[in-house]
């Protein structure tokens, strides 16, 4: 049996976009629709069996975020412009990107629902928290920002690591806090866990607890830069990773361990020692995702790799098709935004092929632009 050492190059040997990278990106966008339309829809009692709870901690849980934020840091290592000036370049723009996107999945939408509707209770109370919560793209640019100061001062792989693991070691113990302010539950939400009695506080990503996968992700890549035997690694690597989470999902599962534990914030606010399991997990899709491009048609590939490269699109686009449809459109025609879930099933499919086609429309019209230059 090979080392893992031997796998590797002392050269660089990968270059460019790489195809596993690619479908570790789009498929978890891909299913935000279903995973996002499914907790927005179903009953809060519903999303605890069947497809609803499939959707919300399973495919929403362990097999996006996780993975989409490993390969956020892996990817830089392939970036054209590398360094901690394009980092913060990067981040400036996600900030920004963030920011509008709240303004148009919430403030605009909710304000109109409120003018139509006069409901201070649903439009009027959460508006705050939701403009100015934690989300994927607040975590990002901080994330960037962090890793872009990290490499400045000459931080080593090692010392980053290990402040990663030390940051989410004290974002467990910080997890939950109430600071009685919601001023301060909503800025130090997107530091630590924050939490407040009525629920109203939006703490998904913080950094403390998250950081660690990006982190871990740009360190890998500079090794995947030089993986020479892809399907020898993955094939050494992936199916001990894959057995480890195939036993501990259906204990956690029945146990309501960590991030399968009741409320949200069970997986938001991660718990330090479920990360070897995210790993494990990040490992064994990449292995999968590696060999299903070994078999997959070139046009198929090309949708996921175009899928991937406009994913921060894809994601805005399907966020605000999903809470004007259902938080302001379902809400007002219906008097709740609940729906069977065959409906929801049908109506996240609609998101997904409405969002993919905006997004593919919208490449190529750039690539005829560029062309035309």
């Amino acid at each position: 049996m090979k080392k893992i050492s031997e796998f590797f190059s002392d050269d660089i040997c990968n270059f460019g976009r790489q195809a596993e990278i690619d479908l570790a990106k789009a498929i978890p966008v891909l299913s935000l629709p279903f995973i996002h339309t499914v907790i927005e829809c179903a009953s809060s009692d519903s999303l605890n069996y069947g497809l609803p709870f499939i959707f919300d901690c399973f495919v929403g849980g362990p097999m996006s975020a996780p993975v989409y934020m490993f390969s956020m840091g892996l990817v830089l290592n392939y970036a054209r412009q590398k360094g901690p000036k394009a980092m913060r370049r990067k981040a400036l723009h996600l900030f920004l990107v963030g920011f509008l996107l709240n303004i148009c999945r919430f403030l605009i939408p909710y304000l109109t629902g409120f003018a139509l509707t006069g409901d201070v209770q649903h439009f009027l109370v959460p508006l705050p928290y939701k403009v100015f919560g934690n989300d994927v793209l607040q975590f990002a640019p901080l994330a960037l920002v962090l890793l872009s100061f990290l490499q400045e001062k000459g931080f080593s792989d090692r010392k980053i690591l290990s402040l990663a693991v030390l940051m989410s070691l004290v974002g467990w113990t910080l997890n939950d806090i109430d600071f009685h302010n919601p001023v301060l539950n909503v800025l130090l939400g997107h530091v630590m866990g924050t939490v407040d009695e009525a629920e109203l506080v939006i703490s998904d990503f913080p950094i403390l607890n998250w950081f660690i996968f990006p982190a871990a992700g740009m360190i890998f890549g500079k090794a995947h830069r030089r993986l020479k035997d892809k399907a020898g690694f993955y094939r050494m690597v992936s199916p001990v990773c894959l057995a480890i989470v195939c036993i501990y999902y259906p204990l956690a599962m029945h146990y309501e361990w960590g991030m399968f534990g009741s409320g949200e914030n069970a997986y938001y606010h991660l718990q330090f020692y479920e990360m070897p399991t995210f790993f494990c997990d990040i490992f064994a899709l990449l292995g999968i995702y590696y060999l299903m491009t070994r078999v997959m048609p070139e046009k198929m590939m090309s949708f996921f790799r175009s899928i991937s490269m406009g994913i921060t699109e894809f994601y805005c686009v399907h966020w605000v098709l999903v809470i004007v449809i259902t938080n302001v459109i379902l809400y007002i025609i219906n008097g709740t935004q609940e729906l069977p879930v065959p409906e929801t099933l049908l109506l996240s499919l609609a998101i997904t092929v409405v969002t993919s086609v905006v997004v593919l429309t919208n490449q190529k019209l750039k690539e005829r632009m560029r062309n035309t230059k």
